[in-house]
């Protein structure tokens, strides 16, 4: 019989509570072992794979000798792991073996477990060991491989001195000590060594020259431009609904509108065809991406939609979208900043590198937001395709505040402009400068029978106020004119409510609440009068009831609201001056539709008020606010507006740029000579071109108007030399070039001669007493101030 001591079996038993914590402690540090391997080495193996960054063999001689290093590390401390482990082994199977009763034949499933823990211990060990060997044969052959490749080019990582690449040395540096400040130049391949910053900056970046002993071949296989194909005109428009999407009130209402409109975009679609005939139109790829809508700018508007909020620009944006789809181009959609990414292939990181694939897309349609997204994204990539984007632009950008260095000199300055973008590369809701182009949207447009049916239907006695939130009811002063508006009509509102807070309006008025937009079509088509508070500025509503057949009554604004007097219009990119709520239906559709009154001159109201009563009207739509039209204007800027290639103006005063003008029978203006030759491509066509000379203080924008002309800011280049004033018989007693928003030009006294420096800033908004302007004119398309006569 064996006999045990009892001190031995307490030293036995702490020995085994002191050994199974210890038990977890070693597993846990295997545990962690096999996971750091597989994580290293699945690194480095990863970057074997055909086609990956090209700069893996770099990487693998780099991080050589560190990973044998630790792979011998871990091998000895798994080494001497198992040593300590042994002992303690031994001393738990002594104690097990004296509990057997001298049984020295126990069962497998019996077996101590100290003894299969350090088989697991050195099982590891050995893996590790027969890892880290393969490993250094690996690295060995990387060794290998890289003293052949890089043997002609091991002395050339050093940045060229290249007067074509003037900024390579400075890149080089910036990378230098900022390479790790975005994770993107490491998904590129960039490791730290002036090698991979040299391949990164003249492969990837364009600001060093290619390395003559690299492989060329990926590099000098340029994509091939994808065949033209022929844009067709759509007449189904179901899967633009679901291009669109779900999920926010804002697509909601978007696809509603489209969804009623759809008969009127089709027919419109067979009017323009039949007006084009066989004329070839390009397909073009577009991404529409929303940036108001996504939710890293706050999406203001959805939440808004079912609470009488502004629906301007979810209507425009609606109609651009039916109009780019029924027009037959490739269009996609995004309202978040994950799928803007996803399709503008954007490398993962910060947004400091360019994008990974070149740019799929033809053009770009975006807003304010969605602009400030893309440069945050696309690193140098926003530089080099900045020219496909067109911003859809509410109030438009005029260019003193888009030049970015004049717009800092100057305090043009805000928080909208500064892009460096051509003008018309902003689009605008109305035509508020020639600056920018264009865009609009559409109200629906009766048939003839519809029309009649509106005119039988009227009440002559019935007004409805624009105004759908309760704030625009604040207007001061409204209870004076809405007294005087009362004796004569029944004034309706629809102005949004919730049951349990009445919104504040006159007793008086009778509220519809807000609705929907088919309810609030047939309010207006009983109405005879659609009145205005002020506010909002120019949008839809008006165009909408005056299709309607109601007349639109607004306020005249003196002084003029502008960026200087009137807080809405405070740190938007223009200087334009509103002298009315809506300048469009003012100046361009006007009496009997539209009537402009002094709200504060109670006689000049009430007197307005007899004389719509008796004024009779027809449903007025006008023509480039129809569908038609709009399809006509979108089709004539994709075929023909390119900020890409179109090549910019001369230097002032070459000899490239001497005006082809003659001046006119009345000595008023300068006409284009019927024998001077047109540059081929150019739209506008050149000979439309008119040019006066404008009295001090008046904007270009005003004197074209004046002569029944539009402003054409792209006919400023040939307009931009000494010839053209001496053709004007111009005293020019001296001539200077100067970057002005104003120029050219010619300042009294003093018969100074001034032309404009810097292209980006030739304008046709703006004035000086100082100056009269040298203002170059068009005619325009009936009902489409957007095109001349030959544009289409």
């Amino acid at each position: 019989m064996i006999t045990v001591n009892p001190d031995g079996k307490i030293m036995v038993r702490r020995c085994l509570v002191t050994l199974r914590p210890f038990r977890l402690f070693v597993l846990g540090i295997g545990f962690f072992t096999l996971c750091f391997l597989m994580t290293s080495l699945g690194g480095q193996f990863s970057t074997r794979r055909l086609g990956d960054s090209p700069f893996t063999i770099r990487t693998e001689v780099m991080g050589g000798p560190e990973s044998r290093g630790v792979l011998r590390k871990m091998s000895d401390l798994l080494e001497l792991m198992v040593k300590r482990m042994d002992a303690l082994a031994r001393l738990e199977n002594g104690s097990e073996l004296h509990r057997a009763g001298g049984d020295l034949h126990l069962p497998a499933d019996r077996m101590p477990p100290g003894a299969g823990l350090m088989e697991r211990i050195q099982a590891i060990a050995q893996n590790v060991s027969d890892i880290a060997v393969k490993v250094d044969q690996i690295l060995r052959h990387s060794l290998l491989l890289h003293s052949k490749v890089s043997e002609g080019g091991r002395d050339q990582c050093e940045a060229p001195s290249d007067p074509k690449f003037p900024d390579c040395s400075g890149k080089v540096e910036w990378m230098r000590a900022r390479w790790t400040s975005d994770p993107c130049y490491a998904f590129f391949g960039v490791d730290g060594t002036e090698c991979s910053f040299l391949i990164y900056l003249s492969e990837v970046e364009w600001f060093c020259p290619p390395l003559p002993w690299r492989n060329q071949t990926a590099a000098q296989r340029a994509s091939k431009p994808l065949p033209k194909v022929q844009a067709v005109f759509r007449s189904n428009l179901s899967h633009l609904l679901d291009l669109m999407g779900s999920g926010k009130e804002s697509l909601i209402f978007m696809k509603k509108r489209t969804k009623r409109l759809t008969a009127q975009w089709v027919l419109a679609a067979q009017r323009l065809a039949q007006k084009l005939g066989a004329t070839w139109r390009d397909q073009k790829q577009i991404l529409v991406h929303i940036g108001f809508l996504t939710e890293e700018s706050g999406d203001v508007f959805s939440p808004r939609v079912l609470k009488g909020g502004p629906l301007g620009e979810m209507v425009q944006w609606a109609d651009i979208l039916a109009a780019l789809y029924v027009l037959g181009h490739g269009l996609r959609i995004t309202v978040s900043l994950k799928e803007l990414q996803s399709n503008l292939g954007v490398p993962p990181g910060r947004g400091s590198c360019p994008l990974t694939i070149p740019l799929p897309f033809d053009l770009i349609y975006t807003d304010y937001h969605g602009l400030q997204q893309m440069k945050q994204h696309m690193g140098l990539s926003f530089k080099k395709y900045r020219c496909r984007i067109r911003v859809i632009d509410t109030f438009g950008t005029e260019p003193a505040y888009n030049h970015e260095a004049y717009a800092t000199l100057h305090g043009y300055r805000t928080n909208w402009g500064y892009w460096n973008l051509n003008p018309k590369q902003f689009m605008t809701m109305f035509p508020h400068t020639p600056d920018n182009s264009f865009m609009g949207f559409v109200s629906e447009e009766l048939n003839e029978t519809e029309k009649q049916l509106i005119k039988g239907g009227k009440a002559s006695n019935m007004a409805v106020v624009y105004g759908k939130e309760a704030s625009i009811w604040k207007f001061q002063g409204k209870e004076k004119f809405l007294g005087i508006l009362n004796k004569y009509m029944e004034i309706h509102g629809t102005v949004y409510y919730e049951s349990q807070r009445p919104p504040e309006v006159p007793a008086f008025v009778k509220n519809h609440g807000l609705l929907p937009q088919p309810e609030f079509q047939q309010l207006l088509r009983k109405a005879k009068l659609f009145i205005g508070f002020g506010f909002p500025y120019e949008g839809p509503a008006p165009l909408e009831a005056i299709a309607n057949g109601c007349i639109f009554l607004q306020s005249r604004f003196s002084p003029p609201h502008s960026s200087l007097n009137h807080e809405f219009f405070r740190g938007k990119p223009t200087s334009r001056e509103v002298f009315s709520q809506h300048p469009y239906a003012e100046n361009f559709i006007g009496k009997p539709h539209v009537w402009t009154v002094d709200y504060n001159n109670s006689e000049e109201f009430e007197a307005a008020i007899k004389a719509i009563m008796t004024t009779q009207v027809d449903p007025y739509l006008p023509y480039e606010y129809t569908c038609e039209g709009m399809l006509e204007r979108i089709h004539a800027y994709i075929q023909h507006q390119d900020f890409c290639t179109a090549p910019g103006p001369a230097p002032p005063g070459a000899p490239a740029l001497q005006s082809p003008f003659v001046l006119a029978p009345n000595a008023t203006h300068l006409e284009w000579a019927q024998n001077a030759s047109l540059t081929p491509g150019a739209w506008p066509p050149m000979n439309s071109l008119r040019a006066w000379l404008a009295v001090p203080g008046r904007a270009c924008t005003d004197t074209c108007l004046d002569h029944g002309l539009i402003c054409e800011p792209s006919f400023f280049p040939f307009l931009n030399s000494q010839d053209a004033f001496l053709k004007l018989q111009v005293p020019c007693d001296s001539t200077e070039s100067e970057m002005n928003h104003l120029y050219p030009a010619f300042a009294q006294p003093g018969q100074e001669c001034y032309l404009q420096k810097e292209s980006l800033l030739f304008s046709c908004a703006g004035s000086n007493t100082k100056y009269r302007r040298l203002c170059p004119c068009r005619d325009f398309r009936k009902g489409q101030v957007a095109l001349c006569q030959g544009c289409l």
